[in-house]
């Protein structure tokens, strides 16, 4: 392959795990936008909405919980490609099913469905670009496809907005089925082919825990980022009913939120990468974006008097200090070999959005003991301390060459 076919075909690729990415998130967030829209439309009572959004959204992540476990699998033994085409194919499927809603239980299994067609989308897509690129460039290459899949949280605002809440998931099935077209170009990755040839265990999610050191350098990888879906799922996605506590001047919209949230951590995606890229670190800036993230927790739930203005900038700061999603799937990607990279690297993002389901029984079990403010104030102290401690024990990976094997 000469060297413009070669820079050719990992520009396609980026594109391609990018635009994935974007599907992936305009769902996930598609959801949490239009909830209370649909929900309503199908009969849910007012004092009823957030009580089963809570319980659809728990669907939805145990459904990216069980498929990052099931597409990793596949993707260390099937190769990096089967994963991007059969998840958006279960995807794309579910989401036009989901247009045709008539029940809370049909939605529930349908968000599940969805969930575990979409679990394969980031984990596969990183994966394949981090294989592809040179040690010294991988972290610009993740950086893309991170930063712009993220600015799907911006196209499932505006179409959660302008159009019925049906026509929105048709709208997102058939963004996978496109999708699915241009992959048709895409190169499986080479560190994966010469690994198939040996004789090695692949795929093996038991291996993550037959050995103490390896299991929690897993389960490390997953901490560090739990502080960013509770932000997103809870401080910003219930926010109307945060509003109410701190005394909001203003109704403060949480689809709004979301979207300002997002475009924050696209922004954040970008500069945390290309932070990682220039100090040639993982770990400083990870640690660096997680306290300015706990800061802007305390500046959330200390304040009273928000306005709506005042509300979406503050998101967009969340979303800017969240940012270190690009860097946190990196490091996961860089702690194994290539034999269990693409389980860890598509399971660790669904774990951590997956976690969302303890922190909400947390926070709903914290909320009758001492109120909506502190029991966000106790969870934000908890997950921040262990995004702190589970960074102090993984090693830092920049630069680090891929091309090993996990025995």
């Amino acid at each position: 392959m000469n060297n413009n076919k070669q820079k050719g075909s990992v520009f396609l690729l980026i594109l391609v795990a990018a635009l994935g990415y974007f599907v992936d998130i305009y769902d996930l967030l598609l959801f949490l936008i239009i909830k209370n829209k649909s929900l309503s439309a199908l009969g849910i009572p007012a004092d009823k909405i957030t009580e089963t959004g809570l319980s659809l959204m728990n669907w939805q992540m145990a459904g990216l919980l069980i498929g990052g476990i099931f597409w990793g699998i596949v993707g260390d033994k099937k190769g990096r490609l089967s994963v991007l085409f059969g998840s958006i194919i279960m995807y794309s499927i579910a989401n036009i099913a989901n247009g045709f809603v008539t029940s809370i239980p049909m939605y529930a299994a349908l968000r599940f469905i969805a969930g575990i067609g979409l679990a394969g989308e980031l984990g596969a897509g990183i994966t394949l670009v981090s294989e592809s690129m040179s040690k010294e460039k991988r972290g610009y290459g993740t950086m893309l496809v991170a930063g712009i899949g993220l600015m799907g949280a911006v196209a499932a605002y505006i179409v959660g907005d302008l159009f019925e809440w049906r026509t929105a998931f048709f709208v997102g099935g058939g963004l996978g089925i496109i999708l699915l077209l241009l992959r048709f170009g895409v190169f499986e990755s080479g560190m994966f082919e010469n690994m198939a040839k040996k004789d090695v265990s692949k795929g093996n999610f038991l291996m993550l825990f037959s050995d103490k050191k390896r299991f929690f350098k897993y389960l490390n990888c997953i901490l560090i980022a739990v502080p960013l879906w509770f932000v997103v799922g809870i401080l910003v996605g219930i926010a109307p009913e945060f509003g109410k506590a701190l005394h909001a001047k203003d109704v403060l919209d949480n689809g709004k939120g979301v979207m300002f949230t997002y475009i924050g951590i696209s922004l954040g995606d970008f500069l945390s990468g290309a932070l990682s890229q220039l100090f040639r670190t993982r770990k400083k800036i990870v640690f660096i974006f997680v306290t300015l993230t706990f800061c802007t927790m305390l500046v959330y739930l200390l304040n009273t008097g928000w306005t709506a203005f005042g509300f979406y900038v503050l998101c967009i700061f969340f979303g800017l200090f969240t940012g270190y999603w690009v860097v946190f799937v990196t490091i996961a990607a860089e702690q194994f070999g290539t034999n269990l990279r693409a389980t860890v690297t598509t399971s660790v993002p669904n774990m951590v959005r997956g976690s969302l389901i303890l922190v909400t029984l947390l926070f709903q079990f914290l909320l009758g003991e001492v109120g909506i403010i502190n029991a966000a104030l106790m969870i934000a102290v908890l997950t921040v301390g262990m995004a702190y401690i589970a960074l102090y024990n993984l090693d830092e990976t920049y630069g680090r060459d891929l091309n090993f094997i996990e025995e």
